[in-house]
């Protein structure tokens, strides 16, 4: 038996417990968690063979897919770093992210091999994996072949990083959150605190495991319990309500989008839903509306704040209160404290803003390889979350507002710098500044404010048009209004406020936007 204290050893042990469990479930396959563990023991071992040793960062390219989570366990296993890529960066995108991590090994699934081909001359990496062999890289099943089942020897501290998870940068550049295997488990004991789920929880896994709210609201915590993880590729309403009536699913995590077109669905009315215990929502307030609806079949929501760097749970508002507190998010978890401070860090009475900061064995250790960034954010023990928020004086949390100037997507964070970043390479733009404008569907949607160098026209398509191959598509402007100077204070910088106020108004859309398939967690 390994003497570690991680990940890995959370799945084997739990392979002793309840050997025969059903742990995952993917579309016509399944896993107990004696053959999860011996699984992911065997890739451990195929890892190790490439040359991956504690410390060593891998990676992984793909939609949800049962290899993420062997992937994941087997880094563990080995305490390496595993390293989850958001599938919907471009390849310039996913080569900084690469580099700055330094990956040793990637994984990647077949779907990606182009755009993984596409950057190979720039990258570092040691050793591919691909699900089916390629050229230059491995094949998945061929790492596992003639390898041991048995479990490794390797100690792994609770202090010791498991996971970098990648946030975007307000200066436009991604920064690493270092994730230890403490954070993970301690968050995973907060929530058991928080909620009645059992051995016995079915949990639907659709948003994407590339982010915290993903990998660390249900599935992990599930792994742990020794319950069932069921897990698709993506998110698609009609898919989601059938698996909910086929597998008797209890729970699942999603993102106020996602529920809205599940309730919009024509299957919502018919599907037998009876199964959930509850749905857990991030990313934003669950609107009364939507409260309702699902209140009408029975469907409580819990609903919770949280970021990456939290690992992700800040804050959480039982289905109890939903109502009772509508727009909030919740209180403190059982070890892990929140507070309201000003400026210079002290307390703030209760109904005044301040900055939201936390504090508890969930917080992060740092960002990878950015101590300055680390030293700002993380300041006594405390994580400043660059959210604006007040505390009612029954000790419930509201956000009101972000120091960080970002753009909330659908659940998926852009920060203005790296879409600004990208649009100045436009050879006509002069100057350009982005803001968030509300929506219906997505809650923010990115709106382009440019100036374009004399004596040259440009269209909304055509600076739409170039973001393209620059930005995933989540990041690029849905709409572009087009001015002849932009308001600057008399140090210079753009008054964002301002731009606001004039600018950012909703549009009403001609054209739906294709469904951003899940998203996650708040602010990072």
């Amino acid at each position: 038996m390994s003497n570690d204290q991680g990940l890995g050893f959370t799945l084997s042990r739990r392979s002793q417990l309840n050997p025969d469990n059903t742990a995952l479930i993917f579309r016509e396959e399944r896993w107990t968690y004696a053959e999860l563990n011996q699984l992911t023991n065997k890739m451990a071992h195929g890892l190790h063979a490439l040359g991956v040793n504690p410390g060593d960062r891998v990676g992984f390219l793909g939609l949800n897919h049962p290899r993420f989570f062997f992937t994941l366990f087997a880094a563990a296993k080995l305490d390496a770093i595993f390293v989850p890529l958001n599938f919907r960066l471009t390849g310039p995108e996913l080569t900084f992210i690469i580099r700055d991590a330094g990956l040793h090994t990637l994984v990647y699934e077949e779907a990606f091999a182009s755009i993984v081909d596409s950057i190979r001359a720039d990258l570092s990496v040691r050793e591919y994996v691909c699900a089916v062999e390629q050229s230059g890289s491995r094949g998945f099943d061929s790492l596992l072949h003639d390898q041991r089942d048995t479990d490794l020897d390797y100690p792994v501290a609770m202090s010791d990083v498991a996971l970098i998870m990648y946030t975007s940068g307000t200066t436009g550049r991604p920064k690493g959150a270092m994730l230890t295997h403490g954070n993970i488990i301690w968050n995973n004991i907060n929530a058991f605190l928080a909620d009645d789920a059992t051995s016995q929880e079915i949990t639907l896994v659709v948003a994407p495991l590339f982010h915290i709210g993903g990998l660390n609201v249900t599935p992990l915590l599930s792994f742990m319990k020794g319950a069932t993880v069921v897990m698709e590729q993506m998110f698609e309403p009609g898919m989601v309500l059938e698996n909910i009536e086929k597998y008797h699913v209890t729970s699942m995590f999603g993102v106020p989008a996602m529920y809205l077109f599940m309730a919009q669905h024509s299957d919502f009315a018919t599907r037998d839903l009876s199964s959930i215990r509850v749905l857990s929502c991030g990313g934003a307030p669950v609107p009364e509306a939507l409260i309702k609806i699902y209140a009408a079949r029975g469907l409580p929501f819990n609903q919770g704040y949280g970021l990456t760097e939290t690992s992700p749970f800040a804050s959480f508002l039982p289905s109890s209160m939903a109502t009772r507190k509508l727009g909030s998010a919740g209180i403190a978890p059982f070890f892990t404290d929140v507070k309201i401070v000003d400026d210079d860090g002290h307390d703030v009475p209760d109904g005044e803003r301040g900055e939201i900061v936390v504090r508890g064995p969930n917080v992060m250790k740092g960002y990878w390889n950015r101590p300055e960034a680390t030293a700002e954010a993380l300041v006594d023990g405390w994580f400043h979350t660059g959210d604006v928020g007040i505390r009612d004086a029954d000790g419930y949390y509201f956000i009101v507002d972000r120091k960080k100037d970002m753009i909330i997507s659908g659940g998926e964070n852009v920060y203005p710098a790296e879409v600004e970043d990208a649009l100045y390479q436009h050879p006509d733009i002069k100057e350009v500044a982005v803001i968030g404008v509300q929506d219906p569907r997505w809650g923010e949607t990115v709106r382009a404010i440019v100036v374009v160098k004399d004596g040259v026209s440009l269209t909304e398509a055509d600076v739409i048009e170039f973001s393209r191959d620059r930005l995933a598509r989540y990041k690029q402007p849905k709409s572009v209004v087009f001015v002849d100077v932009l308001p600057r204070n008399p140090a210079g910088k753009v008054l964002k406020f301002d731009l606001r106020e004039r600018h950012g108004q909703a549009v009403v859309e001609t054209e739906s936007p294709a469904p951003q398939e899940g998203a996650t967690t708040t602010a990072g």
